[in-house]
């Protein structure tokens, strides 16, 4: 079993959905967890309540991942409440879909980029700043990264430029023996857009029609990896980009 014990996991947008299921696990492997939200203080403190119930050791701290000045908090905070940084995760994100290029706003355009790019962007800028030697740095994709979806230019495009800066950051910070990786997932059920059962069915279908494995991923198979970027078993693995997604092709 991997052991994450004395390290401290910072995880962006980790009041719900596949940030939960990641500091979860973290906390259930030893991790000191710092939380991220920017609205849902209700959801945060019952993540932190379901941490503390581990015997792990938590803080949740508000921080806007579209402000610099507040990823620098996230950041202030987590060493002040733990000394040191070990593992960070950019998973803070919003999703836009079924919508044409022809019909998205500029409005829509600047709201996406500020959360998903920008605050990926400063979010991996002081996790190299501050992350320990030997940290992990891992990065949230999606799988429309990989295969462009109709409806998604504007998500899919605001996810792909952050991978661009894991293999740069994989570069120029992995002699200090730290790991840079991202994960792409598939749809994921239970989160994000697809949070409530009913939600988007056609896409649904869609979905799970182009997977071999006939289902949407869950959060369990995403912080699966999550573990594995974390652990010492992935401490030459740096630069990469891991597909879960059931083999899908879309």
């Amino acid at each position: 079993m991997n052991s994450l014990h004395h390290k401290t996991a910072v995880i962006t947008g980790s009041a719900r959905g596949l940030g939960k299921a990641i500091a979860e696990r973290y906390a259930a492997l030893g991790a000191n967890i710092v939380l991220n939200y920017s609205r849902d203080k209700a959801s945060a403190e019952e993540v932190e309540n379901n941490i503390r119930a581990m015997g792990a050791q938590v803080i949740a701290v508000q921080a806007d991942v579209s402000k610099v000045a507040d990823i620098q908090y996230l950041f202030a905070e987590a060493k002040k409440a733990f000394g040191k940084v070990d593992i960070v995760v950019a998973n803070a994100g919003i999703e836009m879909v079924e919508t044409p290029v022809t019909a998205f706003t500029e409005e829509q355009f600047d709201r996406l980029f500020s959360i998903n790019t920008k605050g990926a962007y400063f979010t991996m800028q002081q996790a190299a700043l501050n992350v320990e030697d030997n940290g992990r740095i891992i990065y949230i994709a999606s799988s429309t990264t990989a295969f462009p979806v109709a409806g998604m230019a504007v998500y899919g495009g605001s996810k792909t430029t952050p991978r661009y800066l894991v293999d740069v950051l994989a570069k120029e910070i992995g002699h200090r023996g730290v790991t840079v990786n991202s994960i792409i997932p598939f749809a994921v059920d239970h989160s994000g857009i697809f949070a409530e059962a009913n939600s988007y069915p056609e896409l649904r279908t869609s979905l799970i029609d182009s997977c071999p494995m006939k289902r949407l991923a869950e959060v369990e198979d995403v912080a699966n990896i999550a573990e594995f970027f974390a652990s010492d078993l992935s401490s030459f693995v740096n630069g990469q980009h891991l597909l879960v997604n059931g083999g899908a092709n879309q």
